[in-house]
């Protein structure tokens, strides 16, 4: 079982599409299956869940596309406060939050501050995020802080970089579900998912349901992870050989 699911939520413009509906409505349907996999994952204790709900690039789409995509965002955090209070959800944000309505943001940040001590799951939520912009924000944290003489630039590792990453303190992935059949990765979480397990599904997000996520986890655990390594199998086949 994964420790950390990430989903990128493909689909909901074309499922309403197919249903002759506002594009809005497939973001209010796919709220449903938000809350479908928060309870599958509760359930199963995986223990963090990273969803992509609005990507640095989103902020192009018709201004009136937005401004119905913060509504939904806000209604959505108003809404579910008391399940993350109940189940011991922590909910955290990852992205440029500067860019939100100030509205949203303040609602945001209470939230957070409100579920800080769920321990049983950490909802992540991506809004106002690109992989590239989150990097280039990280590097000029580390840049401030060379310039600061905090950090020596002879002692910059990986694992130093990631300190100054919005997933601080978060480990990466082990698993990326796609929904919509696409296989791209969008900008989402660029440095965290150099070693993660990607499975893409045809199903469009206001779909998918808790049997398709069971089988998105069944073809993670058929998988061998390698992190750069060579299979033990094929160690153990050498060894033979030898």
């Amino acid at each position: 079982m994964p420790s950390h699911v990430a989903i990128i939520m493909d689909g909901n413009g074309r499922w309403a599409e197919r249903h002759g509906l506002p594009r809005l409505s497939g973001h209010e349907k796919g709220v449903e299956s938000v809350r479908t996999v928060l309870e599958h994952a509760c359930r199963l204790s995986i223990r963090y869940v990273t969803v992509y709900a609005f990507s640095s690039e989103n902020w192009e789409r018709p201004e009136d596309e937005v401004q119905g995509l913060m509504q939904l965002f806000g209604e959505y955090l108003r809404k579910e406060k008391e399940t993350f209070l109940r189940e011991g959800i922590r909910l955290r944000a990852i992205g440029d939050r500067s860019r939100l309505p100030v509205s949203v943001r303040e609602l945001l940040g209470q939230i957070e501050e409100e579920t800080a001590g769920g321990e049983n799951l950490d909802f992540i939520l991506a809004v106002s995020y690109g992989g590239r912009d989150e990097i280039v924000r990280a590097a000029r944290r580390l840049g401030m802080a060379i310039q600061a003489g905090e950090v020596a630039p002879d002692a910059i590792r990986p694992e130093e970089f990631s300190r100054y990453l919005d997933t601080d303190g978060i480990p990466d992935p082990d698993l990326l579900i796609r929904t919509s059949g696409e296989f791209r990765i969008s900008n989402f979480l660029l440095w965290q998912l150099a070693y993660t397990e990607i499975v893409v599904t045809d199903v469009l997000w206001p779909d998918f349901s808790g049997e398709e996520f069971d089988r998105c986890l069944c073809e993670f655990s058929r998988r061998e992870r390698r992190f750069g390594r060579r299979s033990v199998q094929e160690s153990f086949d050498d060894s033979r050989i030898a």
